[in-house]
């Protein structure tokens, strides 16, 4: 079973990361968007870790709607509103409970990434964040290292695809052959999940 300390070591391990990699997330950004893909979700997961500092919340569900309160007011761009989006509907999806189990908490996150299709109208093959997030909640079922590699595969695939939603896609044919910097960021926040359960 899933609890909070889990999912507060899930936002933890996921801000650490993105702190590591912002500078990689930064130059994807570079050539297919504005440039500053990397330092907006630092400042954002950097909020995150600050406000679950202070306030612990103790169920699965408020520390996840708590972590995309704060990217939604903190991140810039577009990403804000998909993150806080995404970890908003998956803790609403979780409700009050104390302890979650890993289905549950999959169909959770389902609900999340279907609620940030909605908000984004990407599909799968759009060169978005959802490439990495519906394979990785696809694998989920099996296990979290299942769901790291799908999500990072996903993230690596959107390298040859033509960007049909976001900034990218106003460059047309010129955003082939970039990986796309929202599905790699995505790919970070799969993979925490791994150190989260010390697996």
């Amino acid at each position: 079973m899933l609890d909070a300390d889990f999912f507060r070591r899930w936002m933890t391990a996921t801000a650490a990361s993105v702190d590591r990699e912002a500078e990689r997330l930064t130059a994807l950004d570079s050539p297919i968007g504005d440039a500053d893909h990397g330092s907006n979700l630092q400042r954002g997961f950097r909020a995150v870790d600050t406000a679950l500092e202070k306030e612990a919340p103790g169920t699965p569900g408020a520390v996840l709607i708590l972590a995309g309160r704060q990217l939604i007011s903190t991140v810039g761009g577009a990403s804000g509103p998909l993150y806080g989006t995404l970890l908003r509907r998956t803790g609403k999806a979780l409700g009050d409970a104390p302890e979650v189990g890993e289905q549950e908490f999959a169909d959770a996150l389902r609900a999340g990434v279907e609620a940030v299709m909605q908000l984004g109208g990407a599909a799968p093959g759009d060169k978005t964040m959802i490439d990495a997030l519906l394979p990785a909640v696809e694998a989920l079922g099996e296990s979290f290292a299942a769901a790291r590699t799908a999500a990072e595969q996903g993230a690596e695939a959107t390298t040859p695809l033509q960007a049909r939603k976001g900034r990218a896609s106003y460059l047309g044919e010129r955003s082939i052959g970039h990986q796309d910097p929202g599905a790699t960021s995505a790919s970070l926040l799969i993979a925490g999940l791994v150190e989260a359960a010390g697996e």
